[in-house]
């Protein structure tokens, strides 16, 4: 007799096998205030609410719980799907809204944040309480023992990426830099982005036990 079990935990920005970047058809317009980064066919969706063009990644099917399906791609977040969660406050996990009695849940890794070197960026989407310890056993760089930011305030900080230039040949990558692009930064026009960035503000940090107590107490 088969008997039903619940299929394994991904979080929702996780890329899985067969999702691939897109064709970009890429090209550079020159305008009065300088030059513009564009898909040939653009559509409104290209952009981010700030107005920065986002690299294009195909989707896989979904399954009967809209859960996206294949195998996962366990050290690569899904662009879309990644900046989808942070720019609505959701959880990377179940794609619910993330926000808490105590605040948003940001997980860090031991060797990602130091609380005392502001400012504190990161590139994680929010988690939700019920997956907070499932998150940090899911991420291989939070290593189960993450830090938590518990943060009242996380506005939007900029993005990671790839910047375009014009060469003699044509359309050229110009830097892919390891740190994020600040919105508002000049180059922000001819960038291709690939990850949504917030930085966290009037938070508090803690363990995930210390988490997990405070939580279970606002229940009690």
């Amino acid at each position: 007799m088969r008997t039903w079990t619940e299929p394994p935990l991904v979080p929702f920005i996780t890329q899985r096998e067969g999702e691939d970047a897109a064709p970009d058809n890429l090209i550079i317009l020159l305008h009065s205030s300088g030059p513009r980064l564009y898909y040939l066919d653009e559509d409104p969706r290209d952009r981010d609410l700030r107005g920065v063009l986002w690299a294009r990644c195909s989707f896989n099917p979904v399954d009967e719980r809209g859960q996206p399906t294949g195998t996962p791609q366990w050290k690569m977040m899904h662009p879309y799907r990644q900046m989808m969660c942070m720019q609505t406050m959701r959880c990377q996990v179940c794609q619910e809204p993330a926000r808490t009695p105590l605040g948003f849940i940001f997980l860090a890794g031991p060797k990602d944040q130091d609380p005392i070197q502001p400012p504190i960026i990161t590139n994680q989407p929010p988690v939700c309480p019920k997956h907070a310890r499932a998150a940090a056993k899911l991420c291989p760089h939070l290593e189960e023992d993450p830090l938590v930011f518990l943060a009242q305030s996380a506005p939007l900080y900029g993005v990671h990426g790839t910047l375009y230039g014009l060469g003699t040949d044509g359309l050229k990558v110009v830097a892919q830099p390891d740190e994020p692009l600040p919105y508002g930064h000049g180059n922000i026009p001819t960038f291709l982005a690939s990850q949504m960035v917030r930085r966290l503000s009037s938070f508090r940090v803690v363990g995930i036990d210390e988490l997990t107590q405070e939580l279970t107490a606002l229940i009690a």
